[in-house]
């Protein structure tokens, strides 16, 4: 095979820089791991006594075997691998002649090498056991044997190089290159990567790519997964993987790209990067970002970038492309999050399509008249009111940048979007779930069946801690705290909010989650940054579960559980609402609002108060549960279900919003003026409950003091007013003492 010569610079420079790079143990054409390299790991085949290496992950068996266990018609898995049949055949020595002392290999019926054979056949063809055979071993055993090192048959020609069995093989391969043919022989079955027919550039660059996944623990690398690159990469006959841009290798390699595909556009990057850098000054001229070349560009949680690309190139104009990626640097190495970058680029993408259909073709056109436009070009689009208003405020913003920093003197002052250009936020639908719902979902019974116990370890700490999704599969491995009393707190980075926060925790969720630790340190022994690890592709253990992988597995758990609705429909949910139904159960079980907006890790009341907004259905059962009585001693009922009971809720509930009293609450509707000031006891509309009882009683004691006083200073008036008061307190504080004495008795 001839390959065409390098005449280019640039390639020319990556060769030596391959070539200083790529170190000793990598630099072979056939690389054979070290049988415990945890990155280019080779599962041994599932048969037993079996020294080859597993062809698939997903049988476990060897390409012999896994022909062999096809032929058969694909039995149970446990009945072929109790007879798998007898060994195959490869790197062992073939079946030697009968005769004591031959080491001629086997070609007769009989048992008999060639040579033997035709002597047997002139002796009349004895009977082998009995037969005494003459000694036809070579002169020299030693340099007569097959030059297959795990072969020590004899070599029945002198003039060729190996066993009769081996020399068939040979000439069936094309009698290809001996010391070839031999190095072939021995990888047959082992885990091992063959480089040999590839264009010396070529070579060093597999061979760098396998270095860097070596180095970088992340991915693996098994060698059956390899070598489809290394064959496809042969078929196309490229001198180097830089030869096809970055888009056409993901046309080559198919939508569906397989492992070994991936293999190949990780191997054109690294050599890219190696090749011209990274870094600022290389991504910000690209029209497609790269941000995991970019540095300090990092996931909410503080790991490394995920490959997340920023595309420039799909804003038709070059100008706003260019003032685009201006505004994007700025905003990313301030600290703004890549989802929010990407919203940004959505905004001026969807705007310079807006300016293409209108044929604007500087910045100077665009001015107020033209924005009242794409408002409505904005609102006919397809999406939600969250996208639109996303896409008006991050183009508002672009252009407040632009005068602030003095990009574009050209931007007419008028550019600009106003309050109530966006019409109002929809009021959101209440996600909370039934707790018809939540009883199926936290049944025991069904998080048992949960096939992956990280996957129900997570679904508890969402359930009974509000988490989001992104911040739960965000735990780092160490997520404890303890307060002073020992009791244990869950540690987390909020990752919308971009800070560390606590959230307590029970001694159950506590012991799974040490049990989840352990499961850990099983699988990785030097231990993870994270405490649920995705399990593939996953060297080190520091890659966190993903949130669509988590998703797919509760869409399955639901299903194979049959979780439904009142209605008896399967049930459709989102990670993200069991943090509402977590903060509506805390406000129904009276929990302040200020103690769920720090369990929530709220910035203000005001993100709470979407899940405060039942509060007044809890308020109103204490008020329906406890006992209310007015200034006669006589109790004073609501009818909930009764015509005005709505009515009746809403004037006392505002009564007690507005006008609480010391010992009691006000009856009195809003629209009317008090004639009783500072007299409330006495007040036909005063109403009081058990709440108030020390109240009441330490005001009796005052008021009976008062009258001892009147009477002695003979006082009647006094005397008569606070009799009246004390009345009225001594039948109220009698009515609901009565009534706590009957709830005791019962």
């Amino acid at each position: 095979m001839t390959f065409p010569a390098e005449k280019s610079p640039g390639r020319t420079r990556l060769l030596e820089q391959l070539m200083a790079v790529v170190r000793s143990e990598f630099r072979t054409e056939i690389y054979v791991p070290a049988p415990d390299n945890p990155v280019f790991i080779a599962d041994e085949c599932a048969v037993t006594d079996c020294d080859r290496t597993a062809a698939s992950a997903r049988r476990g068996l060897c390409n012999a075997h896994a022909i062999r266990f096809r032929k058969r018609g694909r039995p149970p898995m446990t009945d072929f691998l109790a007879e798998p049949g007898p060994p195959v055949r490869g790197r062992r020595s073939l079946a030697v002649c009968v005769i004591d002392g031959c080491h001629y290999g086997r070609r007769a019926k009989n048992g008999l090498c060639s040579k033997h054979h035709d002597r047997w056949s002139r002796a009349g063809k004895p009977d082998p056991a009995t037969w005494n055979a003459p000694d036809l071993a070579p002169c020299d055993t030693t340099t007569s044997e097959c030059r297959l090192p795990f072969c020590n048959l004899w070599v029945e020609n002198p003039v060729k190089l190996f066993c009769t069995g081996h020399d068939d093989r040979w000439h069936r391969h094309g009698c290809p290159d001996p010391d070839h043919f031999i190095a072939d022989c021995e990888l047959v079955g082992t885990a091992s990567i063959d480089l040999r027919d590839l264009a010396p550039q070529l070579k060093l660059e597999i061979q760098y790519a396998l270095q860097c996944r070596h180095d970088a623990r992340s991915r693996t690398a098994a060698p059956r997964l390899v070598m489809p690159a290394v064959r496809r990469v042969k078929a196309l006959g490229v001198t180097s993987l830089l030869d096809l841009s970055e888009q056409q290798w993901r046309q080559k390699v198919g939508a569906q790209a397989d492992e070994s595909a991936l293999f190949l556009l990780d191997a054109r990057d690294g050599l890219e990067a190696l090749r011209d850098g990274t870094g600022w000054e290389i991504e910000y001229p690209r029209d497609v970002w790269r941000l995991h070349k970019l540095p300090g560009i990092t996931t909410p949680a503080g790991r490394p970038c995920p490959r997340a690309r920023l595309r420039f190139d799909r804003i038709p104009q070059f100008w706003l492309r260019e003032l685009g990626k201006r505004w994007t640097r700025l905003r990313l190495t301030s600290g703004l999050s890549i989802g929010a970058a990407r919203a940004g680029v959505d905004a001026l993408i969807c705007f310079g399509g807006f300016l293409t259909s209108a044929g604007v073709d500087a910045l100077v056109e665009v001015n107020r008249p033209l924005l009242e436009r794409y408002l409505a070009h904005v609102m006919s689009q397809p999406g939600g009111h969250g996208m639109k208003k996303t896409r008006i405020g991050a183009l508002n913003l672009f252009f407040q940048n632009i005068r602030q920093y003095g990009w574009e003197d050209t931007l007419s002052g008028t550019a600009a979007f106003y309050v109530g250009d966006v019409p109002p936020v929809p009021e959101q639908v209440d996600r909370r779930l039934a707790e018809y719902v939540m009883t199926q979902i936290e049944s025991p019974g069904n998080l048992d069946r949960w096939p992956d116990a990280a996957g129900r370890l997570v679904t508890l700490i969402l359930t009974r801690c509000g988490l989001r999704i992104s911040s739960a599969l965000a735990l780092d491995f160490d997520c404890f705290l303890h307060d002073g009393q020992g009791a244990p707190y869950l540690r987390y980075f909020n990752t919308k909010m971009r800070r560390e926060a606590a959230v307590p925790i029970d001694e159950e969720l506590e012991a799974a989650i040490r049990e989840q630790q352990r499961r850990v340190l099983d699988q990785w022994p030097d231990g993870t940054a994270c405490l649920f690890p995705r399990q593939r592709a996953n060297v080190s253990g520091n890659l966190p579960l993903a949130d669509g992988t988590y998703r797919r597995m509760l869409g399955r758990w639901l299903e194979t559980c049959e979780i439904r609705d009142e209605h008896g429909r399967p049930v459709h949910l989102t990670p993200h609402q069991w943090r509402h139904t977590f903060a509506c159960r805390l406000i129904n079980r009276d929990v302040p609002q200020e103690v769920v907006r720090v369990l929530l890790d709220h910035d203000s009341h005001k993100m709470t108060a979407h899940y405060a907004k039942i509060t007044d259905q809890t308020v109103r059962r204490h008020w329906e549960q406890a006992t209310k009585v007015n200034i006669k001693g006589e109790r004073v009922v609501l009818d909930p279900d009764g015509p005005l009971g709505q009515a009746q809720w809403a004037k006392t509930r505002y009564g007690i919003a507005t006008q609480t009293l010391p010992n009691g609450y006000c009856g009195l509707p809003v629209q009317k003026t008090c004639p009783h000031a500072n007299a409330c006891l006495t007040c036909p509309v005063f109403l009081t409950g058990p709440e108030f009882l020390p109240e009441l009683r330490e005001q009796r004691t005052r008021t009976l003091t008062l009258i001892d006083n009147a009477k002695s200073c003979g006082h009647g008036r006094m005397t008569e007013m606070n009799q009246q008061v004390a009345d009225n307190l001594d039948r109220m504080i009698g009515e609901m003492e009565d009534d706590q004495e009957t709830e005791n008795a019962g």
